[in-house]
């Protein structure tokens, strides 16, 4: 009831001042059932306009003209949470989460009016609104002149650099950090807080507030996704050789830090897959795949994905006779497709070392840690996969996705 309270007292307060750089007021009308306005176009693009600027809160049922509480009908509360729905993931690229309370204000005879409370966080991202791209410029919205956006594009790390996993996530505490997570990066007798800060699991963001990385998020929470839409691998078992939703034999949406989500990706592919035998004495198991290899892939995925691009999965599909793993972003800095064999780049380096810090116990993968960060692991996933069936895994670009393809191993009896 305090923080009610607090929060009543401050709008109205801020009310009574006016719109300003943090502030927008909108009076909500109605033709019949239906909304005359705001227009969706119009409330998407002040939402964009503070995602990209330092963000801000938007309060639908107040006059911006005469700064009165004008309420929305109770009957049409649903109605307009609707529209903010439909202006964040219909209007703005890539889709915005705001956030929205309702609220009692008084209007100046003292009836309490329904109002729509919406906190619209800094974005990670660079949003556009109509094709457009705005942001908040005192108490209105403008559009940016090209010098600012990329200025801004560069600051947000969609300029494609590679310190976007040491970036302050919106909205998260310190207290999200998953304390048995967290502690198996720690070494040493330092303080613990110590210790996080200089891993990078934990940073401030540009208010100085103490916030998780993209890295903390992904490696130290149990749902990375709550914050980063798409931080996941999204698996498919298929009967046949081609994409049916009618031959799905098996699918996960797998979840988790990321150390998690590979390990569940490999039991995935292991439980999937078939075995065949030799009919020679001395009988001997055939796998279709490498599962050597396989982790090593899996990890490379995990590890090297843009997760600048906003909702992007990996996707892991198995097939009658291949498996593919497509990660999102195209190859960093000059590295080409051919040059996968030869030399390594790497995109989020601070996830890399915490990957190398999780120890595996699984039989078939041959190693303590996660990574090892040797640039071994394209050779091995080589090496390993053509000499069990023969045929060269495949590694090709397409649009903003890296695909690779292990061919299964068709050896002659399958039990």
């Amino acid at each position: 009831m305090m923080e009610r309270e607090r929060l009543v007292r401050e709008l109205l307060y801020q009310i009574r001042l006016g719109e300003d750089s943090r502030y927008e007021f909108k009076k909500v009308t109605f033709k019949g059932n239906k909304i005359e306005g705001p227009k969706q176009n119009d409330l998407a693009n002040e939402f964009a306009a503070f995602a990209n600027a330092k963000g801000g809160y938007l309060i639908l049922g107040v006059d911006d003209t005469s700064r009165e509480v004008t309420g929305i009908p109770e009957e049409q509360i649903d109605t307009v949470q609707g529209l903010i729905t439909r202006a964040c993931q219909d209007t703005i690229v890539p889709q915005l989460n705001v956030y929205t309370r309702i609220i009692e204000l008084p209007d100046k005879q003292g009836n309490q009016r329904p109002v729509i409370y919406v906190q619209i966080d800094k974005s990670l991202f660079v949003h556009t609104s109509g094709g457009r791209y705005y942001h908040r410029v005192n108490e209105s919205k403008k559009e940016m002149t090209p010098d600012h956006l990329t200025r801004l594009m560069m600051q947000r790390s969609q300029a494609r650099m590679i310190w976007f996993d040491e970036q302050a996530v919106p909205r998260t505490e310190e207290t999200d950090l998953d304390a048995a997570l967290s502690q198996r990066f720690l070494r040493g007798d330092q303080p613990t807080a110590l210790q996080l800060r200089k891993l990078k699991l934990l940073t401030e963001d540009e208010d100085k507030n103490t916030r998780l990385s993209v890295a903390g998020v992904l490696m130290a929470t149990n749902t990375p996704e709550q914050w980063l839409t798409g931080a996941h691998i999204q698996a498919v078992s298929y009967k046949g050789p081609h994409r049916d939703a009618n031959d799905q034999l098996d699918a996960q949406d797998i979840t988790g830090p990321l150390d998690q989500q590979v390990m569940q990706a490999l039991a995935f592919i292991e439980r999937n897959m078939k075995t065949a035998a030799t009919k020679a004495i001395g009988r001997k198991d055939i796998p279709q795949y490498s599962l050597k290899a396989v982790f090593e892939a899996l990890v490379n995925a995990v590890a090297h994905r843009d997760y600048a691009i906003h909702g992007s999965k990996i996707r892991l599909h198995m097939f009658s006779d291949r498996l593919v793993i497509a990660s999102p972003g195209a190859l960093v800095n000059t590295l080409e497709v051919d040059d996968l064999e030869l030399r390594q780049a790497t995109r989020n380096q601070l996830i890399a070392t915490l990957l190398a810090r999780c120890t595996i116990n699984h039989d078939q993968v041959e190693r303590a840690m996660m990574m090892d960060k040797r640039g071994e692991g394209v050779p091995l996933i080589v090496r390993e996969s053509e000499e069990l069936s023969g045929k060269r895994p495949e590694y090709q670009l397409a649009g903003e996705e890296l695909q690779l393809t292990i061919y299964a191993a068709v050896p002659g009896v399958i039990t």
